[in-house]
């Protein structure tokens, strides 16, 4: 990784909501959703328990960081390569599912709203690209007044 670049890993494609859902969040799906194997399901619930007691979740610290923001996205901090150790793990349970799961890395993935020693949550910044700015919009909400 280049030492002045941020990485995430996530969905290449948009949920419904317009979000695009990190590593942890697609594991974490196929995990309560009961599609794991017994030894994937062992090592999510391990190594989410030793990302847990490493380092720390921004909604602690800022429960409205995510409900108030549904773009927000965390990346890793280039100094937190450590904690990318696990991820290969990650990237193997979902290539087994057949789910997409991509790297990014930029040195300035967007508007800066929580940042620790670890890592920064961002909002995207607005595309100049008319097709790429439609991936990162939320879905019209539709009235259902008659």
């Amino acid at each position: 990784m280049d030492a002045s670049s941020y990485v995430r890993y996530q969905s290449p494609v948009p949920d419904r909501r317009g979000r695009r859902i990190g590593i942890f969040g697609l594991v974490n799906m196929l995990g309560h959703r009961g599609y794991l194997s017994a030894g994937e399901e062992e090592f999510r619930r391990t190594t989410n328990a030793w990302y847990d007691a490493t380092y720390t979740n921004p909604s602690t610290v800022d429960p409205a960081v995510y409900d108030d923001n549904p773009l927000a996205a965390a990346w890793f901090k280039p100094s937190a390569a450590h904690l990318l150790e696990p991820i290969d793990g990650y990237l193997k349970i979902l290539a087994a599912h057949n789910v997409p799961c991509e790297r990014y890395t930029s040195a300035a993935p967007g508007r800066v709203l929580y940042e620790d020693q670890h890592q920064v949550v961002v909002v995207p910044h607005e595309s100049k690209d008319p097709i790429t700015a439609m991936l990162w919009l939320p879905p019209k909400v539709r009235s259902t007044r008659g």
